[in-house]
């Protein structure tokens, strides 16, 4: 029929569309207009940004910016800031989702991730409450504190209580307690009538896991008997945990992180399939836990190397599967305790960063769990965080959606290469459990651990609204404090924004001892123009420690400085340029100690009589905030 001239259009089927569309291109060619641009253009241009930027010198050869920019992991891998197909032409096959080597996911389909929320709770009534909130409210699967550090195991069945266990996964976190609370959840299941083949969820059998926190557990095959019992009767519940996350906490690097869990998930197949488990049952009993941070890169790639190297560990025991079951754990090692609102959004990053490498369970914790007890606000942000990302952003519906990024796929195959080398070492040095009893992996992340302090304390590692833009007008949040889970005995828990954070509170006793904060004066030479950036480098610097930093204003002579300054704290900061510092620096600084001054710093690099430090980018913000706090001591 013709379309009629009351505007109606004629309908065309879709097979007469298939059919007249055209042949799709063998090679698909996106802006094929252009002429490809070749590695050395780019490096030509990014060498010219850089020469404007007086990064690099004029007559520096090809290249020399894009190694300007480039960096070293804590694993000593290089990363470059730009790579191409060339890169990755060697790299071995990433493969295809649900096969070996299972580096673009474990499964050929994977719907959305498990909204895992975790329940620290003390009392059973808080958390029965929490629980089903959560429940209610998009979390797809519990993950309970038992035992020490939550609700005891006798009142496991009443958290419970409504919460169906054939349709939300129940994951145990019990310590110590674990055997006992696994053994009470599956009396509880029976209890309630639940079949066997339709119970779900984690036993959480960990006792490499406790070492690592503790040093000291039961040994690896107390697994065996649960274990075996659960893989002859419940197909849907994991019995052991490979819980890595002991390394993070402990400051230690992605790789040591990666060869850590392969030695504990190794020797938990050798006890497993030692009590007559076949590797493919004993594997399939294994769930593999892994931190995830704010640098969101190296949490792709360390979840995607996950899975290669698991993978790798199965071929060479001559199985072909199953894929590695991951729970990816924002790490709340990271959170912080000043600005606590700055957690939702490293909690945002991390766990988008965990979703996109392909994990198969993720948990964000509340922004206020390094404070204490979470409130219920808290719990709403965290689910709500993984909720966005599901179903507003739609993260979940691409299956790695990293994978073909020459970046991530370098960098993915550096720390296979890294972890693997890590593994090697434990199982030479007699497998995990003699590594930690050695002190090897706490000798290992140790030294990690040196680099990553030295780094937050120059602030070449940033901690927002710690580090960097504190504010000391904030009011602490108040929690209900947490018990322990577990004494520290084994790995430490480090916490970068902790060594700030203890100046932060030495401030605040101060402050509520004395009605005043340590204080260090900016006397700033010149006009607003010449101050200001010293001086709001030199507030900022020193506000982090809790040290407050009021300013002269604009002065032209020592005389003004020492008039504004009038004695009002033993420590004062000259902040200027350069220039003024060569004209005005060692005769205000003479000045000020003349009018009783005892410390003079400064707010730059130099070497000017009477000038007793320097505050310069990369300096030791944490040594200087020292200092500061011991001069004002000294001078009482």
């Amino acid at each position: 029929m013709a379309p009629q001239e009351t505007g109606e259009t004629e309908l065309v089927d879709e097979q007469t569309l298939a059919d007249e569309a055209p042949e799709p291109p063998e090679h698909l060619v996106l802006a094929a207009e252009f002429a490809q641009a070749t590695r050395d253009e780019w490096a030509a241009a990014v060498d010219g940004v850089l020469r404007k930027a007086r990064r690099i010198g004029e007559d520096a050869p090809l290249g020399a910016g894009v190694e300007k920019l480039a960096w070293d992991t804590a694993d000593g891998i290089h990363v470059q800031p730009l790579y191409t197909a060339d890169d990755v032409a060697d790299l071995p096959p990433a493969g295809v989702p649900g096969a070996l080597p299972y580096t673009r996911g474990g499964t050929a389909a994977r719907p959305s991730w498990d909204v895992r929320q975790h329940h620290v709770a003390t009392t059973g009534s808080a958390a029965r409450a929490a629980v089903m909130t959560d429940l209610e409210n998009g979390v797809s699967s519990v993950w309970l504190a038992v035992g020490a550090g939550g609700v005891p195991v006798a009142e496991l069945g009443a958290v419970l209580e409504d919460v169906f266990l054939d349709l939300a996964p129940v994951v145990l976190d019990a310590g110590e307690s674990a055997a006992e609370a696994a053994e009470e959840f599956l009396a509880l299941a029976e209890a309630r009538g639940v079949a066997k083949d339709a119970l779900r969820g984690t036993l959480g059998l960990d006792p490499v896991g406790l070492r690592a926190r503790a040093g000291r557990g039961p040994a690896v095959d107390s697994v065996a008997p649960l274990a075996t019992r659960v893989a002859a009767e419940y197909p849907l519940v994991k019995a052991v945990v490979v819980d890595a996350t002991p390394v993070q906490e402990a400051g230690g690097s992605e790789a040591q992180e990666l060869g850590f869990s392969l030695a504990s998930g190794v020797a938990y197949l050798r006890a497993l399939t030692a009590a007559g488990l076949s590797v493919e049952q004993a594997a399939g009993l294994l769930e593999f836990r892994y931190a995830a941070t704010a640098e969101q890169f190296p949490t792709i790639a360390k979840l995607r190397a996950a899975r290669r190297l698991w993978g790798r560990v199965l071929e060479a025991s001559g199985a072909a599967g199953p894929g590695q079951s991951q729970h990816a754990v924002v790490s709340p090692a990271l959170f912080s305790k000043r600005d606590p609102w700055v957690n939702m959004l490293r909690g945002t990053v991390a766990s988008f960063a965990a979703g996109v490498g392909g994990a198969d369970a993720v948990t964000v914790p509340p922004f206020d769990i390094a404070i204490g007890e979470p409130q219920a606000f808290a719990r709403r942000v965290a689910r709500n965080t993984q909720a966005l990302l599901i179903e507003e952003s739609h993260v979940s519906r691409v299956l790695d959606p990293a994978g073909g990024s020459w970046y991530v796929e370098h960098l993915t195959a550096d720390l296979a290469e890294a972890g693997w080398a890590f593994f090697q070492e434990i199982e030479a040095a007699g497998g995990v459990v003699a590594a930690l009893d050695s002190g090897l992996v706490a000798e290992k992340t140790a030294a990690v651990r040196a680099k990553r302090e030295k780094s937050i304390a120059t602030r070449r590692t940033p901690l927002t609204g710690v580090s960097e833009f504190p504010n000391l007008d904030e009011k602490p949040v108040e929690r209900t404090p947490l018990p322990a889970p577990v004494e520290r005995g084994g790995l430490p828990l480090y916490r970068p924004a902790g060594a700030y954070e203890e100046y932060r509170d030495r401030s605040d006793e101060l402050l509520a001892e004395k009605g005043q904060r340590p204080t260090a004066y900016l006397a700033t030479l010149g006009p607003l123009a010449a101050y200001t950036a010293r001086a709001g480098f030199a507030r900022n610097l020193l506000q982090a420690g809790g040290i407050a930093a009021p300013e002269a204003g604009a002065t032209e002579t020592a005389e003004d400085v020492v008039a504004a300054w009038g004695k009002s704290t033993p420590v004062v900061v000259l902040c200027s340029t350069d220039a003024l510092y060569d004209e005005r620096a060692e005769a205000t600084a003479k000045a000020l100690k003349e009018a009783g001054a005892q410390r003079v710093l400064l707010a730059g690099k130099g070497s000017y009589a009477g000038v007793d430090g320097y505050l310069s980018a990369g300096c030791n913000a944490l040594a200087v905030i020292d200092d500061v706090y011991t001069a004002l001591e000294e001078a009482k």
